[in-house]
């Protein structure tokens, strides 16, 4: 199959608004899955089978880590390092031409990879990369990673920046400085952003908040990912995320890089709590990007472990397969999202909650609105009425449909021309409640 490769059309960089990406002049809407342990985990020909079921669905960047532990070795047995030495990578054992092979394989099927040189909350938080062996281990990733046009560098590793803020900073300007056409992001520790340590630094392109795995009613667990500083807790709403750090100066792009994955744990840790569903990854998605998150990240629990011996427990609840969990139906929903963003000229719309009438609906009864010149698209999870001002579009001629989800199903209701408000009433569904009205003008 012939792949549509973005970066023909320029190299990924952010917009002149500040908000969004483009490849040159195209805009680019960020469709990521999380593989953390895609190069360790599978073989070359599920590699493939992975990344095709991905690229067809929209998504557009894999995020994925080089190193998850200092003795880090991949599904042939072979290892990244010698003896765990960062300064010794092993170049005859062919862990890093299996590497080279995947982001090949990523290239020819137009995917980007969003790489971490290291998982930080293990490799960093450890002292196993410290001050003394980051520069050379840099400059034998950058000797050979630096060609490919398909890399996206992200630093941290669900790790707070102040674990070791000199070497994630020098990391930082490392990477900017030596490859200076490739974006660089950081992803941190659970509910938090990297705009909390590094928004000022000028390698940092863009900010990237972890929302996590948590519902209202969770804030602290007593267990080892409770935030060791108590930030301000959002529970399950991750726009404000979006909210706080749009309203920092000199704003950068933001995007969720790891909210709660499809059928992973509520909470991660107690078994006898219920596991996140489609409509669950839905909600994550719609809150944070029509609040002005340049993209997304899905997640689901079996893939970002690539989980596949049953005979062994997996990790928080896991119980599908990695083969099997690549037609769980939340990543199927997320091409619904990519093909309606992209429907619209979306660099240049805006958040416009204000354009609701009325009072704002609290938690899952939150109204949430997307608009640019000749769209408005309003994202109501609970399926309750709601008003929206339409004052703006006063002499367009507005089509209004409804637009599901779960399905991509634009469900056309009527014709709107000059209407002061709109009472907008979703119909009912047999299963979810949630829809997308969208208003287009002719």
């Amino acid at each position: 199959m012939n792949f549509t490769k973005p970066w023909d059309n320029g190299k990924l960089q952010v917009c002149d608004n500040h908000r969004y990406l483009v490849n040159g002049a195209t805009p680019f809407f960020w469709m990521g899955d999380t593989a953390w342990l895609l190069f360790q985990k599978l073989t070359l020909e599920e590699t493939e089978i992975y990344m095709r079921n991905r690229k067809e669905k929209g998504f557009n960047i894999i995020l994925v880590d080089f190193l998850h532990d200092s003795k880090q070795s991949n599904i042939y047995g072979k290892p990244a390092l010698v003896d765990g030495d960062f300064m010794r990578p092993d170049m005859e054992g062919g862990y890093w031409n299996h590497v080279d092979q995947v982001i090949r394989m990523a290239e020819a099927m137009g995917l980007y990879m969003g790489i971490l040189p290291i998982w930080g909350s293990s490799i960093v938080k450890s002292g196993a990369l410290n001050m003394g062996n980051v520069d050379s281990y840099c400059n034998f990733l950058m000797s050979r990673y630096k060609r490919y046009p398909n890399i996206v560098w992200i630093m941290g590793g669900d790790v707070r920046g102040d674990v070791n803020e000199e070497l994630f900073n020098w990391m930082g300007e490392f990477f900017k400085k030596n490859d200076p056409d490739k974006l660089v992001g950081y992803h941190p520790f659970g509910r938090t952003s990297s705009s909390a340590w590094f928004h000022s630094r000028e390698w940092l392109d863009f900010n990237m908040f972890q929302s996590g795995h948590r519902r209202y009613d969770q804030a602290s667990l007593g267990a080892w990912d409770d935030n060791a500083v108590k930030e301000e807790f959002y529970g399950e709403d991750n726009w404000r995320y979006v909210v706080r750090d749009y309203g920092m100066n000199h704003p950068k792009p933001t995007v969720d890089g790891e909210p709660s994955y499809e059928h992973i744990l509520q909470g991660l840790h107690d078994e006898t709590q219920p596991y996140w569903q489609a409509a669950d990854v839905r909600r994550y998605a719609y809150w944070p990007v029509f609040a002005g998150a340049f993209g997304h990240t899905y997640g689901d629990n079996s893939i970002m472990q690539f989980y596949r011996d049953t005979s062994k427990k997996g990790a928080f609840g896991v119980k599908d397969t990695w083969d099997n969990a690549l037609h769980h139906p939340g990543s199927s929903h997320m091409t619904h999202l990519y093909q309606l963003m992209t429907s619209v000229d979306f660099i240049h719309g805006h958040a416009a909650d204000e354009l609701l009438v009325g009072a704002q609906g609290e938690r899952y009864d939150r109204i949430v609105i997307f608009a640019g010149e000749d769209y408005l698209m309003a994202y109501d999870y609970s399926g309750r009425p709601f008003a929206v001002d339409l004052g703006g579009f006063t002499g367009k001629t507005m089509e209004m449909y409804w637009f599901d989800p779960a399905t991509g199903v634009y469900s056309f209701v009527k014709e709107i021309k000059d209407l002061d408000t709109l009472e907008a009433v979703p119909p009912k569904k047999d299963v979810d409640t949630d829809y997308v009205l969208v208003l287009r003008s002719k």
